[in-house]
């Protein structure tokens, strides 16, 4: 899977958020984008995740060579991002039950795997509105990491987690996401540490 970008630009009104954005995101391969609060970073994620169209250049998805349509992007890409919310009404159990109904999770991933996985036994059937903010925010980890996609896009993925957190966090990067297209919007290191390439989307304003 791969992610191009060619002389692309968005911009809300007359604010250009970033332009001049040439470059190519690969499989295989790790990604941050830093920057200022408010810089950007958030919309360049939903651009490469096709929920956000671009106002110039091109923006091409493909794989083994073969372009895919932007409205079926949705169908390669998982993310995680503190704008998006879990269904508080529902338990972990349902909520991950409900989600694999439209995206599967990878192959031997059971939902009663992946709730240990990130730990959350004990209040599997437990409604997630009764949640703590660290343990919402597994939830919304467990639901991208493990749904069978070819790109991973975390916002601030590390949002309201402890340090056992940070580490299980970096334990589920590390297990699932090295053989994906990662690419992580963050200013703090202990998200993005593991990243070999690096960008400022200051670069392209």
């Amino acid at each position: 899977m791969m992610i191009s970008l060619s002389d692309a630009g968005k911009r809300f009104n007359r604010e250009w958020i970033f332009r001049h954005f040439t470059y190519q995101f690969i499989q295989g391969q790790s990604y941050a984008i830093t920057g200022a609060n408010g810089s950007g970073k958030s919309t360049l994620l939903q651009v490469l995740s096709g929920s956000m169209h671009f106002n110039e250049g091109q923006c091409v998805w493909s794989k083994d060579n073969t372009s895919i349509a932007a409205e079926q992007v949705y169908r390669h890409v998982s993310i995680c991002a503190p704008y998006l919310e879990v269904v508080e009404e529902m338990t972990a159990t349902e909520f991950l039950d409900f989600h694999q109904s439209f995206k599967s999770f990878l192959p031997g991933i059971t939902t009663a795997f992946a709730i240990e996985m990130v730990g959350l036994k004990d209040a599997a059937h437990k409604q997630i509105r009764y949640y703590s903010s660290g343990m919402k925010q597994r939830v919304k980890l467990a639901q991208c990491i493990f749904s069978d996609t070819s790109i991973v896009l975390l916002d601030e993925p590390c949002t309201n987690l402890d340090v056992k957190g940070i580490d299980l966090y970096n334990e589920l990067i590390e297990k699932y996401c090295t053989d994906r297209l990662v690419v992580v919007c963050s200013n703090d290191k202990t998200e993005y540490g593991f990243c070999k390439k690096i960008l400022s989307i200051s670069d392209y304003k």
